[in-house]
């Protein structure tokens, strides 16, 4: 092996970096490799984890919760069809920044550009630039020789179309390109490390509908998101290929207006990675449990559905949850709280998130932080900003 890192660079690729650079890109967190997500090494492992990373503060501060909340300039992220629903016609933009994982390094960050655009009252369109700074890594030969810096970084690009069907249902379709830069062309045990490139889609569904509940005006909604459906990742050329973080939300909202001034969400939503489970392998590598993990993206997709080397008590393990809440005052005010549960047998992300909002005529800011053990997760007191801009909105 030519090269090292004098930290990190595993944690930016998960299992990618393990196989493909061996130990030179490994980083531990407390007793395990980290991901750039803050999973643990023992979540299922995927190219490009940086793409499930909560990108705004609003769903951020109510636990990664957004598939059926109300919609907004983020919703591209969460459930695009949404993006139907917005309430005017008006052109939004949101810019998200939060500094990620300071625990292991200073200079991690990710930031996120959003944009939205309702062309008439069953159509929008929408945008969205996500990119994962992975700070600076200094660079050394097998004589431990400095060979000077190098930035690897991730970014993906997305454009989104969302389409009413009658009153209450919605479809959205999100096309991606991803571009994953994780080395200089170094060359680790005879193979050229190269940046990779994949597409991706998601398909989503919304459904919303005004209702009374306990003799208040309220709004009840559900949504859906596949999301990161699409190429495998490769590093080298010929080598192995991994899977995109293929993902399955699921979301629940329920908003009820308590008087004019205030108005309370609950949310409640669920995820599941698309992906499959590596299964367990004996000494001279033959599958005891479980399934083979080298098939195509369309067989990973239905495959993860059933194939735990464990059966169906570890399928419901690869499942994570969030409930959230929000409150709003007089729509210019907002107060949210939301929990974070993945089982510890599958990633261990378990946090608690808090946050606020404030609208100020055409401009918007939100503000989320996550609480968690700083002993036991890099994500402790992660921060997360969200400016956002409302073009003709109200003066």
């Amino acid at each position: 092996m030519n090269f090292f890192t004098k930290h990190f660079i595993g944690l930016i690729t998960c299992s990618v970096a393990l196989t493909v650079c061996n130990s030179a890109m490994a980083q531990t967190v407390g007793t395990g490799a980290t991901s750039t997500n803050g999973s643990s090494v023992n979540a299922i492992p995927t190219a490009v984890p940086f793409l499930t990373v909560s990108p705004d503060s609003r769903s951020g501060a109510m636990g990664d919760a957004g598939a059926a909340i109300s919609p907004d300039v983020n919703s591209t992220y969460w459930n695009p069809s949404k993006l139907a629903f917005l309430e005017d016609n008006n052109a939004n933009l949101s810019l998200s920044y939060s500094p990620w994982l300071r625990h292991l390094l200073p200079d991690v960050n990710l930031t996120y550009l959003s944009f939205a655009k309702k062309l008439d009252d069953r159509n929008a369109i929408g945008a969205s630039l996500r990119y994962f700074n992975l700070g600076t890594i200094e660079l050394f030969d097998q004589y431990q020789t400095a060979q000077g810096t190098y930035r690897p970084n991730e970014f993906s690009i997305d454009g989104t179309y969302a389409r009413k069907f009658g009153e209450n249902f919605s479809l959205g379709l999100t096309l991606r390109y991803i571009h994953s830069s994780l080395s200089n062309g170094a060359f680790v045990e005879g193979q050229q490390i190269k940046a990779a490139n994949a597409a991706a889609a998601d398909v989503s569904l919304f459904y919303t509908t005004k209702t009374q509940q306990f003799g208040k005006d309220a709004v009840f909604s559900f949504g859906a998101n596949i999301s990161n459906i699409g190429t495998k990742v490769g590093y080298t050329d010929g080598g192995q290929k991994y899977f995109l973080p293929t993902n399955f939300k699921f979301g629940l909202a329920n908003t009820i207006n308590l008087d004019e001034y205030n108005q309370l969400t609950i949310a409640f939503d669920v995820n599941k990675l698309l992906v499959p489970t590596p299964p367990i392998r004996n000494a001279s590598g033959k599958i005891t449990s479980g399934s083979d993990d080298n098939v195509s993206t369309v067989s990973g997709i239905f495959g993860s559905l059933f194939d735990a080397p464990g059966g169906l008590s570890e399928e419901f393990q690869e499942i994570s949850f969030s409930p959230a809440v929000e409150y709003w005052y007089n729509k210019q005010f907002a107060i949210r709280a939301g929990y974070f549960y993945e089982n510890p047998n599958k990633g261990n992300r378990q946090y608690l998130t808090l946050g606020a909002g404030l609208k100020y005529e055409s401009f918007n800011f939100d503000f989320a932080y996550l609480v968690a053990s700083q002993d036991q997760s890099p994500l402790a007191n992660t921060l997360r900003f969200t400016l956002g801009y409302k073009f003709g909105g109200k003066k």
